[in-house]
């Protein structure tokens, strides 16, 4: 992938946030409120019934444009990325006018449509057209559904849509490795009334910046039903070995808010802040003799990949370097950066064939950064906690582990590959999920699966009487607020040719290598 060079966008609306909503609730206490039980996970806690908030708008929902647009000619790939990327700064845009607005929206019903989703849908009608005409520019024919993808709506704090569930009802069931062996749970709802907190953040939404987490994002994993299920046992033709690479915990605190693959060339084009290991070189200009070419973390210099997930932050009142800054404070990612205590990064083998050697500088995301907008389908990032892993794997809420025991955050990346690409146009549809059984389908071939395995070490959160305090999250979009579910993690390969064989070869085997 060329260097990719293209003069930034401005958003088009102002990103200022008041200072005092990063401050919404002091000490990290959120309000219980706007509870839904999860169809994914099982949760015994004891139900609150009490009056329901306003339908007050608590984010924004639009259609996303980027994972829909799956044939774009790869001429139009890096004009296409950036106008995406600009989506996104409108999106972001819009929602920090909606959280610094709230009295406004209070006094005028129809404030949110004719102030904020209508200009949004404006402005997202003529980044679309751009993007058709990059695509018809290069002699391809761009789908007549855009146009309808310009629409936004606003969700309401008394019925958020989080992964597609609704007053208590099920949620879509997640695509194959997204979520498995969640236990399903009876569905039930609580909403508590709750004053605005300073500097008009959203009644009821929790967190420090007033966009989450809220209480209902927790759960006491003591409390959760057994939900893992059982993995393929694997056969004959199987690949049953395990290559790890040590890569470090980010102890040289290398952070950025790019995300070079879905937005090169484009300055906080992730709008949160990454952990980085492996690779020291990455950013929005990174390009692939960038990468080839760079210092690595990792213990085996053969290993020059990039591996990166948004950071956690604590919300306990507390601030980071980076709480005037685009992607940190700016964006509503506010509170103490935790550094992970254990980076454990292993690559694992099919249950029912051998594994070909990944391409060199293949791209990976897994999971979803807008679960909250998007549903669940390619939600796939679990939260445990050490002593129940075996036991209790959750998407949707965050762990409170009982003393003695921490949180801990896994990944088990996409283990099928089209064997042609080492990217896509939305970056997903050159690699796939294997099935229950492990079967690669439609003529992909096993590789490496890469698992990742991140522990913490920080205090656990307690809730007392529906209010948590040192609350923690992932960093994310601010309109997605700050949901378990939109944790995510990239891959790109930069193994050299001897390592990754040396890889296959190990795993194909039935070895533990290194």
């Amino acid at each position: 992938m060329g260097r990719n060079i293209r003069k930034r966008r401005s958003p088009l609306a102002v990103r200022a946030v008041a200072a005092s909503a990063a401050l919404a609730i002091g000490g990290g206490g959120l309000v219980w409120a706007n509870f839904y039980a999860s169809a994914h996970e099982s949760n015994d806690s004891a139900r609150n019934t009490t009056k329901a908030a306003g339908a007050q708008v608590a984010t924004i929902q639009c259609p996303d444009v980027g994972q829909k647009l799956s044939n774009v000619p790869k001429q139009a790939r890096g004009e296409v990325d950036g106008e995406l990327a600009t989506l996104d700064q409108q999106i972001t845009a819009a929602y920090q006018r909606l959280a610094t607005t709230r009295d406004a929206q209070t006094r005028d019903a129809s404030f949110v449509q004719n102030s904020i989703l209508t200009p949004l849908k404006q402005n997202r009608s003529v980044i679309i057209d751009r993007i058709k005409l990059e695509i018809n520019r290069v002699g391809g024919k761009a789908p007549g559904w855009l146009d309808g993808l310009s629409t936004c709506t606003g969700q309401p704090a008394s019925g958020q849509n989080n992964g597609g569930q609704n007053n208590g009802g099920a949620t879509a069931a997640p695509s194959a490795g997204a979520s498995a062996g969640a236990g399903a749970g009876a569905g039930a709802s609580a909403s508590a009334s709750a004053s605005a907190p300073a500097g008009g953040a959203q009644a009821g939404n929790g967190g420090q910046a007033g966009n989450g987490p809220v209480a209902a994002d927790f759960v006491d994993i003591t409390k959760v039903q057994p939900n893992v299920a059982r993995k393929p046992q694997t056969g004959a033709a199987g690949s049953s070995g395990v290559f790890s690479t040590s890569c470090g915990v980010n102890a040289n605190k290398k952070f950025n808010t790019d995300n070079v693959i879905v937005a090169p060339g484009v300055t906080n084009g992730a709008h949160h802040l990454h952990d980085y290991v492996g690779n020291q070189s990455n950013d929005a200009f990174a390009n692939n003799d960038t990468f080839a070419a760079a210092q690595t973390s990792c213990a085996n210099q053969g290993d020059k990949s990039s591996y990166y997930w948004p950071v956690v932050r604590i919300q306990n009142g507390t601030q980071d370097f980076d709480q005037n800054n685009d992607g940190g404070g700016k964006e509503l990612n506010v509170g103490k950066i935790q550094q992970v205590r254990q980076a454990q990064i292993k690559f694992v083998g099919s249950p029912t064939s051998k594994v070909v050697a990944m391409p060199k500088f293949l791209r990976i995301i897994t999971g979803d950064a807008k679960t909250t907008t998007n549903g669940l389908a390619n939600a796939n990032a679990h939260w445990s906690c050490t002593g129940f892993e075996n036991k209790v794997q959750l998407t949707q809420q965050y762990p409170i582990c009982p003393r003695g025991s921490t949180v801990v955050r896994t990944f088990a990346f996409q283990s099928c590959w089209d064997g042609v690409n080492a990217d896509s146009a939305n970056h997903r549809t050159h690699v796939a999920f294997a099935d229950a059984q492990g079967n690669c389908a439609n003529g992909f071939k096993a590789i490496p699966q890469l698992t990742m395995r991140l522990v913490y070490g920080f205090r656990a959160p307690t809730l007392t009487n529906g209010q948590i305090k040192n609350a923690y999250a992932v960093d994310g979009f601010p309109e997605q607020l700050h949901k378990a579910s939109t944790d995510h993690d990239d891959f790109i390969n930069v193994f050299d040719d001897a390592l990754m064989n040396k890889m296959v070869t190990c795993i194909n085997n039935g070895q533990r290598c290194k």
